[in-house]
């Protein structure tokens, strides 16, 4: 079967940073810039609106720099607007190529927003189109509320499309402003339109709304649209737009006759960054780049994968590069313990394993969280094995923290039963500790880098005398997390180190 390509132009750093409470740094997009194009392979990228603010400038100046220097200059966007050729200016200066015109797609917004006739908009429009030809910039073209505008006034829709045709106009962008359409709307709108301009390339921009924007994006594309606008995490105005990772598998699962570039492998990765840039937290079981989105909990889901995989679906997580995880709690059976003894090389005997599995019931049924990392140490307590030892003891330290100086942490530390002590300074008391033990090491052993770090009340606990601090470590092998508990938040992060120390 001969695949029909479909352009992908993702939105993140323009409708995406249009997130409540977001806002990226000039060095932060051009960094999600070449990761989307070079790593996700992206045809295109939206990358800012013109006129914002100076930073903004500077930051599309530094994109396009970057883009000229290896090719992808046609592959970056600018939202502009009509205003006599201002924002259009403002594009030049940046050395951007492409500009994508927001422009009226419902009479109700032409009306009350702008208060022109039809006729006024689209001179306006010709004006633009001619000015940015003129000065050899492409052009798309945006109908705001689109999708209002084929619900309430279908005929100046098309009227408006009909002058567009005509135009130096590269492609036209559909989009769902309000993120207001059914399924059936959507496939039956572009539909109605691409039968109409078969020879127009129009893209689909859909928002989440009704939470409807992935299954909107697979209506247009069966209705034979040409292009979709997404955005990494789903990020954008309101509920968000349509999320990359979410759309990428479904196109690839469930519509065999379309072919995009994008990158599947990559999207966890990408996904990350720009989590750890807006500090913007995604959902634990958000499909694919979600923290639970490939790991089984029930005991049965994970005795059947050990009996020919059949809790396996088409999402493999291999596809996405990440790995299925079998979770430890209350639900938790033989055959979980079993997996994640496994990933650590470790096996127990039936008897042992019942003992280890009841344990790990209980912890759960007090709502501990647990990892994979936590089992030597549940192994170790229930057992009383000698076998597991901790290789590394935090045997004493001295946390200071005086206001005017540098907080500061003397520790002392066995390690393979030698004593170390080190003094170490920092921004804050926890921070001084990791500086101390970088200085024991001393490079002897490459230690993790620390990605994440929370702290909550125990969850289920009403009261405040504990706290839970989980911390993500990253090394050249894997990411793992480490646990620590303790009415002092700073020793709870330092109880977690020290399992990390006893793990690397």
């Amino acid at each position: 079967m001969k695949k029909r390509p479909v352009e992908i132009m993702d939105t993140t750093l323009r409708d995406g940073e249009q997130t409540s409470g977001m806002s990226f740094s000039a060095s932060e997009k051009l960094t999600i810039s070449k990761l989307l194009i070079e790593e996700l392979k992206i045809d295109r990228i939206e990358v800012a609106s013109a006129r914002v603010s100076v930073g903004e400038f500077n930051a599309v100046q530094n994109i396009t720099n970057w883009a000229k220097s290896n090719g992808y200059l046609n592959k970056i966007e600018i939202l502009t607007f009509l205003d006599n050729g201002i924002s259009l200016e403002w594009l030049l200066k940046t050395g951007a190529k492409v500009q994508n015109l927001l422009t009226k797609g419902s009479l109700n917004h032409l009306t009350h927003q702008i208060k022109k006739t039809p006729k006024e908009h689209f001179d306006e429009i010709n004006e633009s189109i001619f000015l940015a030809k003129n000065e050899g910039i492409s052009t798309n073209v945006y109908l705001e509320d689109w999708s209002n505008g084929m619900r309430n006034s279908k005929e100046y829709v098309f009227d408006c499309l009909d002058f567009l045709t005509e135009q130096s106009v590269d492609r036209i962008l559909l989009p769902d402003t309000l993120g207001i359409l059914s399924p059936s709307e959507t496939f039956n709108y572009i539909s109605e339109i691409i039968k109409k301009y078969p020879k127009t390339h129009f893209d689909f921009h859909a928002h989440n709304d009704y939470d409807l924007s992935v299954s909107n994006v697979i209506e247009s594309l069966k209705a034979g649209c040409h292009g979709l606008h997404l955005t990494v995490n789903g990020m954008g105005e309101r509920a968000g737009n349509a999320p990359m990772a979410s759309v990428a598998a479904v196109i690839r699962d469930f519509t065999p006759n379309i072919e995009i570039n994008l990158k599947e492998e990559s999207l966890y990765k990408v996904s990350k960054l720009v989590s750890t840039f807006t500090g913007f937290r995604i959902p634990a079981n958000k499909p694919i780049v979600g923290e639970n989105a490939f790991t089984q909990t029930a005991g049965i889901h994970a005795d059947g994968d050990n009996k020919k995989n059949l809790y396996f679906n088409d999402l493999l997580p291999e596809r996405f590069g990440r790995k299925r995880k079998y979770a430890l709690g209350k639900t938790s059976g033989k055959s979980n313990i079993r997996k994640n003894l496994q990933e650590l090389g470790l096996t127990l005997n039936d008897s042992d394993l019942k003992k280890v599995t009841k344990r790990i019931i209980e912890l759960g049924d007090k709502k501990e969280k647990l990892t994979a990392d936590d089992l030597p140490y549940i192994i170790s307590d229930v057992l009383n094995s000698s076998n597991i030892k901790n290789k590394v003891i935090i045997k004493s330290y001295i946390l200071k923290h005086t206001k005017g100086i540098n907080p500061s942490a003397e520790l002392e530390i066995e390690i393979d039963g030698n004593l170390f002590k080190e003094i170490g300074n920092g921004d804050g008391q926890f921070n001084a500790f990791m500086n101390a033990i970088n200085k024991i090491y001393n490079n002897k052993i490459k230690l993790p880098t620390l990605i994440d770090y929370t702290v909550t009340i125990p969850r289920g606990s009403n009261s405040d005398s504990l706290c839970e601090t989980l911390i993500t470590w990253k090394n050249e092998k894997k990411e793992f997390i480490t646990r620590g508990l303790d009415p002092d938040q700073t020793v709870s992060a330092i109880k977690a180190t020290e399992k990390m120390l006893n793990i690397i």
